[in-house]
């Protein structure tokens, strides 16, 4: 139906060559002041368009954001606690950072960009290494850098929803995640730079996604150890994790008015033995 709409335009390439060279491909033959990129698990909503526009409006502002949700929140325990996931991620994570103009990873399921900011950014984009090789992974994450290194502005706009596919059995979820966390700790040393000239705020934010989580590893294997060494039960450990879950998720509860938060203290579980090793 599409296809046969002059308003629209489709690229074939020959082969599946990966979301990088796709998007410089549809950027390349691209006209108009903005790209938006919409991951092929997702749907926006009829307004999204229009309220990530208006944010672009202002020309120092490179890239914007929408709020992700599960489009299959219902249908797992698993889905159900992701969609409490992404709801911190937009509303506590990235919303804290857009208040200084640096959202550090504009998500690749719904996100806007200036297209003569991307045009003048494709070949660092398209040519980034890891480990000699060619990255196949983490392109949202490094196009958001770029555009903050370019000295744009990054954005987030709460009531631009988009809904997105997100795992249902935890095997797919723990390979997103360790990608997602790859892509994380590579793409912090290219940030660095940045941080000089952005808030003190977003520099404690970057430490603390990074170092946080060894942090709790090492509380983690601290409290093994004890357990192996001594046969007692290293309960000051379990009752500082325990009390600090329980906070967050009053806090979010209170901030969201949504008791289903207080639910999410099941990822703490699956944070400490799954995704940490």
């Amino acid at each position: 139906a599409y296809a046969r709409d002059p308003r629209f335009s489709f690229i074939l390439l020959p082969e599946n060559v990966g979301k990088r060279k796709a998007q410089i491909a549809a950027i390349g033959q691209s006209s108009g002041d903005l790209v938006l990129n919409v991951d092929s698990d997702s749907t926006i909503a009829c307004d999204v368009v229009s309220k990530l526009a208006s944010k672009m409006r202002d020309p120092e502002v490179g890239a914007a954001m929408g709020q992700l949700t599960a489009s299959n929140r219902s249908d797992t325990w698993l889905t159900r606690l992701i969609d409490m996931e992404y709801w911190l991620a937009c509303n506590e994570e990235r919303a804290a950072q857009a208040r200084f103009g640096a959202v550090m990873c504009c998500c690749g399921p719904c996100a806007m960009y200036r297209r003569s900011a991307l045009v003048s950014l494709l070949d660092q984009y398209e040519t980034q290494l890891f480990r000699g090789k060619p990255s196949d992974f983490g392109e949202d994450r490094h196009l958001t850098i770029l555009m903050l290194k370019a000295g744009f502005r990054t954005e987030y706009v709460p009531d631009a929803i988009v809904a997105t596919v997100v795992p249902d059995r935890l095997g797919s979820y723990l390979r997103q995640q360790l990608r997602w966390a790859r892509s994380t700790f590579r793409d912090t040393f290219l940030a660095l730079p940045l941080l000089r000239g952005l808030d003190r705020y977003l520099t404690l934010d970057v430490v603390g996604q990074n170092v946080g989580p060894l942090l709790l590893a090492l509380s983690l294997v601290a409290g093994l150890a004890h357990f192996i060494m001594t046969a007692t039960v290293p309960w000051w450990t379990i009752l500082m994790i325990a009390s600090m879950t329980m906070i967050r998720c009053s806090v979010v509860a209170l901030h969201s008015r949504q008791l289903r938060f207080l639910g999410f203290v099941l990822h703490t579980p699956i944070n400490l033995f799954l995704l940490l090793p």
